[in-house]
Formats: C-alpha cells, structure tokens, sequence
C-alpha cells in the first residue's frame, strides 16, 4: 500500500483538473510524465500534442472525444491523445468537468497490458478510482458537478 494524495492543478469554468502525488514522491504523477518527456527530441511533436490538449481541456471541458478509452470496461481509465503517436498520457475522466492526470510513457507495445511500465500507471489510477468511490460511501470524498472535495489520504 502506498499513500498517495489529490492535487489540483487547474481550475476552469469547464473543468477542473487534478493530479494525484504519492507522499514519498517530490513531483506529481503529471510532472513525473512532463520531466520525462518535455525536452525530449524523440518525442517533442508527441508531447506537445498532448499539451495542446490539455490546454483545449481546460477552457472546453473533459470531453470524451479527446481521450482513447482504456482500462476495464467498469472504470474510468482513459488516454491522451486519441489520434495515433507514441506517447500514452494516463487519465481518469470522471466526467466533462473533472479529470485528473496520471502519468504515461512510451508505447511500444500494442497494449498497456503488454507493458509492465504502462500497465502500473494504470493500476495506479484504477485503484486511486476505487479508493474514491470507498471515500464517496463512507462520507469522506464528495464528488459534485466540478470539484471533487476531499482532504483524505488515500492508501491504494
């Protein structure tokens, strides 16, 4: 088990976006994907596609057509960006108004799955998604239309 806490990154009038941030960790899960892939050479056109998108994120909303489902079927995994290119950005989309960002890597293999590095970034927002939804029932999470209100600590 590893704690691990929600940040909020941006706040907009069409979404709201947080990352989350393992305690033992000096930078976010974001600013993890960002450090590894911001001056990058090889992936430089990747990268700034995605920031581009982020960006049209936070002044239109979450919208499902900017992401490529992911995960299960019963969560809210998804990826950046939708068209193709080597780079995967890890996220959750709870609704068009709030997204939080996980991190992601390089995808050489035809899926997630397949990579284990890949895949742990996944598991981490599929089990951050879980403890959410045990806060939600328990009264210690509350998720409205653009916010989610919380000052827990989850393990996951």
């Amino acid at each position: 088990m590893k704690e691990v806490e929600l940040y909020l990154i941006e706040e907009g009038d069409n979404c709201t976006v947080y990352t989350l941030q393992f305690l033992r960790d000096e930078e976010s899960e974001f600013e993890k994907f960002v450090s590894k892939f911001i001056n990058s050479e090889d992936y430089s056109e990747d990268y700034t596609r995605i920031a581009a998108i982020i960006k049209r994120i936070y002044k239109t909303g979450s919208l499902e057509r900017y992401f490529r489902p992911e995960g299960k079927f019963s969560d809210s995994v998804v990826a950046l960006p939708v068209l193709s290119s080597k780079l995967r950005l890890y996220c959750l989309r709870l609704s068009d108004k709030i997204l939080i960002l996980g991190n992601g890597g390089v995808k050489k293999s035809r899926t997630y799955e397949d990579d284990d590095e890949l895949k742990g970034y996944v598991m981490t927002l599929q089990r951050f998604e879980e403890a959410l939804k045990q806060g939600e029932l328990t009264g210690s999470v509350k998720i409205t239309e653009t916010h989610i209100e919380t000052d827990n600590i989850f393990e996951i």
